[in-house]
């Protein structure tokens, strides 16, 4: 096993360290002045392209601006910034789950898929499922760098969206945030439905249908109160579950240790397959077990600084102790004709042949708890992973609003609730093409986390993080993923039917909202070439909507004046965001810094280059540090993920998560 670099408390402790100390230098410097010069109303060019769209005398594919270029000094008009709200720099949310909630939220969803992996293993790999799910956390062991490095280094919510975002494209990005959206539903969805299977065992008379839209009801109103209240909710299942196994555990190996001619007659049993392959398929289904790893990385804002890392080695640990443990003695309480039979309530069988019925009831009491758990953890990571979306403009702004009790985003759970409860519904109950949607989904959000991470390594080296993965960890586990997703897709390719459509559904709604720009010109050029009283009806409010949304602006904060790079930086705008109007902000502490001036000037060229995109140059005198973006932020109207900066160096004395979101685009 390759040696990882793993330097957490040095790395954090220092930056925390600088940060500080950058604070404290601020507060007693002089106040931020700001001032900026704007783009000018222009003449077309007499050689420009004809106008596609015309509604009422005016062109709506047209931008009639260009960028002056540099005015002295003394032709400019400052003023002086008002201070940054400290309230409002960071969601009341952030950091507020200490390392006990930040690993029951996640730790949930990943024991209660011990409840179900362990008999899907058998049945392909038989007597040697042990050494299957062995395989599996040794896997999540590589997993553990390459996500500790990504969270580290960008500890932003957003899982792998957040991370292809910083690292490659938006649509690219905007896959991954499908992938695991398309996972999230699976989750809440068939966990509820086995959660509440499980309950009428125990309590025949409950209705197994109405119960299961219950209980995501229940949880929508838990996540609308509060990630603190449901990391309560959930830390108190996950210990009862934990509590749970280990008396599994004491209970089963007992039992095997008084009638061990069960497991040496299940040691003689022969294999489905032949002994390699038996492996691979156990391998490939076993990887089921560590659903609900990747959920931490959809919370990492929320919990308390420097915990990313221990909470992903403790959820590690559990799943390479735990899901071996359970299979071995599972193996020596039933004979292999019997774990066949009872795959799907393994571990209730076995409880109920090791201590007797009353104790089978507890397990299955037990398994009923914690699958209602993962449907909180489902809740708690697409609540994270949504709101970054809306606040990128990929899904509409409605999802953001908060409401005044909790100050949360209650539209974002309720959304989940009625996208979850009516495809439960549609389905009529029968979730098992979810569920195998689920695995190709969680093993797709694997690989592109993976791949991720090596675009980090190769696009984002000089970023300062306390985790690293080495580049054979990285590849060893995105091949590890491959063959696992190659292996479920070879066992039951009609799985990639249901993907498809599932995939599709979801997608839809996100290249819609990519694309609407693009969909509003098609629906106003065929308003203008069509009757009148439709062009009058609805051309001004399609047209009013497209000026909206064209007129949104980012910022990009330059630090010299590197024409390479203020064109990567109108580039990826023109290529990745709707808006057209580019506002690039120099910070210097010099008034008579010349950059100043050479940064105009190079503006003034990178303004012909790109016609399509207004640029405006802002200019601000103060220091570079989180509360001064925030200051920006507020004086310009643009949101802080709206705002992009090169990749840092080695010496940023900065966290890149204090920021609220600034995103990096360029070398």
């Amino acid at each position: 096993m390759a040696q990882e670099q793993y330097q957490l408390l040095d790395g954090c402790a220092l930056r925390q360290a600088q940060a500080l100390e950058s604070e404290s230098l601020l507060k007693n410097s002089s106040p931020t002045l700001f001032s900026q010069i704007e783009t000018v109303k222009a003449a077309l060019p007499l050689n420009s392209q004809p106008s596609l769209i015309e509604i009422n005398g005016h062109h709506i594919d047209r931008v009639n601006h260009e960028f002056p270029g540099w005015m002295e000094t003394k032709g400019l008009k400052f003023e002086e910034l008002e201070p940054a709200d400290p309230k409002l720099l960071h969601h009341p949310s952030r950091h507020s789950l200490n390392e006990l909630y930040s690993s029951a939220i996640c730790g949930n969803d990943l024991t209660s898929s011990v409840l179900y992996v362990i008999g899907v293993t058998t049945t392909m790999s038989g007597q040697l499922s042990p050494i299957c799910l062995l395989i599996v956390g040794i896997v999540l062991y590589l997993f553990k760098f390459v996500y500790g490095e990504a969270g580290t280094a960008i500890p932003l919510n957003g899982g792998a969206y957040n991370l292809l975002l910083n690292t490659t494209s938006k649509s690219i990005a905007s896959l991954a945030a499908c992938l695991t959206i398309l996972s999230y539903v699976a989750t809440a969805v068939v966990s509820a439905t086995e959660s509440v299977a499980y309950a009428s065992n125990l309590v025949p008379w409950i209705d197994v249908y109405w119960c299961t839209v219950g209980l995501l009801g229940i949880f929508c109103l838990l996540s609308i109160v509060g990630i603190s209240e449901s990391a309560i909710v959930a830390t108190g299942i996950f210990l009862v579950h934990l509590a749970s196994l280990l008396l599994f555990v004491v209970v089963g190996c007992a039992y095997s240790f008084q009638n061990p001619s069960i497991f040496l007659q299940n040691m003689q049993e022969p294999l489905r397959f032949e002994w390699p392959k038996a492996v691979l398929y156990g391998f490939c289904t076993a990887m089921l077990g560590v659903t609900g790893f990747e959920t931490s990385a959809n919370y990492i804002e929320e919990q308390q600084r420097g915990l990313f890392p221990k909470t992903l080695h403790n959820t590690w640990l559990l799943v390479f102790i735990i899901n071996p443990v359970l299979s071995v003695v599972c193996l020596g309480v039933l004979d292999m004709k019997t774990m066949h039979e009872h795959y799907r309530d393994l571990l209730a069988k076995t409880a109920t042949v090791s201590g007797g019925e009353y104790f089978g009831f507890w397990i299955s009491a037990d398994a009923a708890l914690v699958l209602a758990g993962a449907v909180l953890t489902a809740y708690v990571g697409v609540t994270g992973l949504v709101r970054r979306l809306a606040f990128d403009r990929c899904l509409p702004q409605v999802l953001l609003v908060e409401n005044s009790w909790f100050r949360t985003n209650h539209v974002i759970p309720i959304a989940f609730f009625l996208l979850c409860s009516t495809l439960f519904m549609l389905l009529e109950g029968r979730v098992k093409s979810l569920a195998n949607v689920y695995t190709l989904a969680f093993l797709c959000v694997m690989a592109l986390f993976a791949i991720g991470n090596i675009m980090l390594k190769y696009k984002r080296g000089r970023i300062p993080r306390p985790v690293r993965a080495t580049w054979t960890t990285c590849f060893a586990s995105l091949g590890a993923v491959v063959v696992a997703l190659l292996g479920n897709v070879a066992l039951k390719p009609g799985n990639l039917r249901y993907f498809a459509l599932y995939f599709a559904a979801v997608a839809t709604v996100m290249i819609m909202m990519f694309e609407r720009v693009r969909l509003l010109r098609y629906i106003l050029f065929l308003l203008s070439q069509g009757p009148p009283f439709l062009r009058d009806r609805f051309a001004p409010k399609a047209q009013e909507y497209l000026e909206s949304i064209r007129n949104n602006t980012v910022v990009f904060f330059t630090k010299n004046e590197n024409l390479e790079v203020l064109n990567k930086a109108a580039t990826y705008v023109q290529t990745n965001e709707l808006a057209r109007w580019l506002k690039v902000v120099y910070v210097y502490s010099d008034p008579t810094d010349p950059m100043c001036s050479l940064i105009a000037d190079n503006l003034r060229v990178i303004d012909r280059c790109h016609p399509n995109i207004a640029i405006d140059f802002v200019l601000v005198q103060g220091s570079f540090c989180p509360e001064v973006v925030a200051q920006v932020s507020h004086r310009l109207g643009v949101p802080r993920n709206f705002m992009f900066i090169c990749c840092p160096g080695d010496n940023f004395p900065h966290d890149l998560a204090d920021f609220g979101g600034l995103r990096l685009i360029t070398h």
